[in-house]
């Protein structure tokens, strides 16, 4: 394995049977001139000693999140700050659970929440467990949030059944976390439009939409995964900013179409996700409307907001460029239009009318169409966590821009 020069890793370590192969992975990371530090669960040192971990790494393993030594001088921040990456291995049902929801109940959880470093999980369970939706609910939860889980493999388990779920070997584990990623995007600058956007009516009320926002953020996170530089321009949603981007945040359609000029300068990849209200309110009071004394109702006049996609893909120097089409009937056809229409050289066209797919979903399918020369070449995604179908748009985004040498 090629490693990588003097990597610091934070290796951390849940109440599983698969704990026994930790104090491999601290060997082989170790003899590969890392850094390692160890942090444990409670429930981890019923399989393992922290004693074993110190002896392997040459540093003191730490197991409590109030231990007054430590915290004398805000030990898990300086732990959380230390790290250049994060595994966790293995990664119980228990605690993918409660990293997925934000938890911070014990060192190991709260160092999480605080670095900012490159995060991995080695999941680890019964097979029955892996296969329940809660856990796959989870997983895809983490995924968006910027964690990359390693495995689980397939085997024999220890409690006797066989299936996935099974903690990846120690061997495959250093490889991953000792070998530079494949970064295909790497030099390139990436700009993605996504969630929705607020049309003022009065100081209280908008005109919005359904959109989540998760479909533009998956876009980001793999964005920086696969190495790009990427510039996240959002309309209010309630997710955290992928490790890496950096976050615009605006509010109306006026207020993304002006920050996706200015960063379009010099982009290599532009992307609309963002689900743009359509129209706005011709003028916006300036008090709260209230409500009259009759029931004759209340008129409201409405005005086009500007096409963002169709401005940039108007430019001069544009990128490459990426639309989102949501559909509810005819997808394909809508989809060339809007291709052709605005100038597209890709457009991914999804069926919201499906359910479980689509605005505030988790998982997403999508018609992909882009310009081939003259013709318009296309590809199915079938449906998938948001993640995966983001970094399967990227990379055909890519082999687009890659120019092929004739034969």
């Amino acid at each position: 394995m090629s490693a990588l020069p003097a990597r610091r890793i934070l290796l951390g370590i849940s109440a599983g049977i698969a704990a026994y192969k930790s104090a491999q992975l601290a060997r082989l990371l170790k003899q590969a001139g890392c850094e390692v530090r160890v942090v444990m669960t409670e429930g981890a040192q019923a399989f393992i000693t922290p004693l074993t971990l110190q002896a392997l790494t040459g540093e003191s393993v730490r197991t409590s999140l109030l231990d007054p030594e430590a915290e004398a001088g805000m030990g898990h921040i300086e732990l959380a700050r230390w790290a250049d990456c994060i595994i966790i291995a293995p990664a119980t049902a228990d605690l993918m659970a409660r990293l997925a929801h934000g938890m911070a109940d014990d060192l190991l959880t709260t160092l999480c929440l605080a670095s900012r470093a490159e995060k991995f999980l080695a999941p680890a369970m019964n097979q029955a467990m892996w296969a329940h939706p809660a856990t796959g609910r989870n997983a895809r939860r983490l995924a968006e949030d910027g964690w990359t889980l390693l495995g689980p493999g397939h085997g024999d388990q220890a409690c006797g059944d066989v299936g996935a779920g099974r903690m990846l070997e120690p061997e495959a584990l250093a490889e991953r976390l000792l070998s530079p990623p494949e970064q295909p995007a790497r030099g390139l600058r990436l700009v993605i439009t996504a969630g929705p956007t607020r049309e003022a009516i009065d100081p209280v009320r908008y005109l919005s939409n359904h959109s989540s926002g998760r479909m533009g953020y998956a876009l980001a996170a793999a964005g920086v995964a696969l190495g790009a530089e990427v510039t996240l321009i959002s309309g209010p949603v309630a997710l955290a900013t992928p490790a890496g981007a950096t976050r615009v945040d605006v509010e109306s359609a006026s207020e993304m179409l002006a920050a996706a000029e200015a960063h379009a300068d010099g982009a290599d990849i532009f992307i609309g996700c963002a689900a743009v209200a359509d129209y706005r309110a011709a003028s916006a009071a300036e008090h709260k409307l209230k409500k009259g004394d009759d029931d004759a109702g209340m008129t409201l006049r409405l005005v086009r907001n500007p096409d963002i996609i169709a401005t940039i893909a108007a430019r001069a120097d544009r990128p490459f460029i990426i639309g989102f089409a949501a559909e509810t009937q005819d997808v394909e056809r809508y989809a060339r239009d809007k291709l052709a229409r605005k100038r597209l050289d890709m457009v991914a066209a999804n069926d919201v009318s499906q359910p479980g797919l689509g605005f505030g979903s988790e998982n997403n399918a999508a018609l992909l169409l882009w310009q081939h020369g003259d013709e318009v070449d296309q590809c199915h995604l079938p449906p998938q966590p948001k993640a995966d179908l983001a970094e399967a748009i990227l990379r055909q985004a890519l082999t687009c821009l890659t120019p092929t040498t004739p034969e």
